[in-house]
């Protein structure tokens, strides 16, 4: 039986974010920052491959990271880094977004918007700060995360819902095991042999969430 073993960078990446994420919940607001900075390549890696390229018109990748950063911060007090993961948390947040803009796509009020002006966003954005604005545009031009989002994309799709469920969104292995339909076990190796592809492509390793 092949003996699956924990990924050791792995969790050092959970720990170090979630002690970033308890001193701005405990109010080091300077913290918040460092978790953004952190957080928003797997944010804006995650919203390349759940947007489909045709809605990209009205859904900018990079809008949604930004929105799910403000919508976190005037949230911050629900969250509680004793009862879940910061990224856990905060993709439950993105989830939300996306799916706010996607039923935004399918009102009659902004498709008739839309049509008389073709730069009608279903992302507003309203008092971005300047240093959120600027990380989202550095990651949004770095060219490994876009080769990274097509190659998750041409993934067969039990692989890509297991990396984005798995190595994205942060869930455990027993909840990915029941979305997927899948034994626990099987998960976990197919994980691992999913993350020996993964380190060829040489991301940071902050970009995945730690598997528990």
């Amino acid at each position: 039986m092949e003996v699956v073993r924990p990924d050791p960078d792995a969790h050092d990446e959970r720990l170090e974010t979630q002690e970033l994420a308890a001193r701005a919940h405990a109010g080091d607001s300077a913290r918040f920052g460092e978790l953004y900075e952190r957080i928003a390549p797997s944010l804006y890696t995650w919203a390349e491959i759940r947007i489909r390229p045709d809605l990209r018109q009205w859904i900018d990748p990079g809008d949604v990271v930004q929105e799910v950063w403000c919508r976190a911060w005037k949230i911050f007090g629900s969250f509680d880094p004793k009862v879940v993961t910061f990224r856990y948390w905060v993709f439950r947040v993105a989830k939300n977004v996306l799916l706010e803009a996607f039923r935004k796509l399918e009102s009659p009020a902004f498709k008739a918007r839309s049509r008389d002006n073709a730069l009608s966003r279903a992302v507003e954005l309203v008092d971005v700060p300047d240093s959120a604005t600027a990380i989202t545009r550095r990651v949004a031009r770095e060219e490994s995360l876009q080769l990274f989002a097509r190659w998750v994309q041409s993934l067969e799709e039990e692989d890509r819902m297991l990396l984005v469920h798995l190595g994205l969104e942060g869930l455990s292995q027993a909840e990915v095991a029941e979305r997927l339909q899948i034994g626990r076990e099987a998960v976990a190796k197919r994980w691992q042999r999913l993350m020996a592809r993964v380190a060829e492509q040489k991301l940071p390793r902050e970009m995945f969430a730690a598997v528990q």
